[in-house]
């Protein structure tokens, strides 16, 4: 969902909140999600855990019709690479999925070789950009 999220849709937000160390995750994966509140720790009805979640700004205003507010969520399901390091996602990453690393309040967040599963490309590595392999 990374691709259909966009700047926009975050510009309310204030901060993200991480409930996990997320310099050991190669992916979260993030969606927007219709809660009752700007802020606080949502409720989680996916299979998996949650990882994260953002806190919007006062003047983010609540949808007319159903009175809620799009916020993202980041989390992981069983078997993501971080539990199954050798599975589905042991190369590639699903769709909605980015690097934790480029996540920022009011930043959509990008995949990147790490989170697709490889090693750093050779520009990250000639522009001597390095992430934790």
């Amino acid at each position: 969902m990374s691709s259909l999220i966009t700047g926009d849709e975050v510009s309310h937000e204030v901060d993200l909140v991480w409930l996990e160390d997320i310099s050991c995750l190669d992916y979260v994966r993030q969606s927007l999600d219709r809660l009752p509140t700007r802020g606080g720790k949502p409720a989680y009805h996916r299979d998996g855990r949650m990882v994260g979640y953002a806190r919007l700004s006062p003047e983010a205003k609540a949808s007319r019709s159903s009175g809620t507010f799009r916020r993202r969520v980041f989390w992981l399901l069983p078997h993501d690479r971080d539990a199954e390091p050798d599975g589905l996602y042991a190369k590639g990453a699903p769709a909605e999925a980015v690097d934790p690393r480029t996540l920022a309040a009011r930043v959509r967040g990008c995949k990147t070789e790490r989170s697709e599963g490889g090693p750093p490309s050779t520009a990250m590595q000639e522009l001597g950009i390095t992430l934790p392999l």
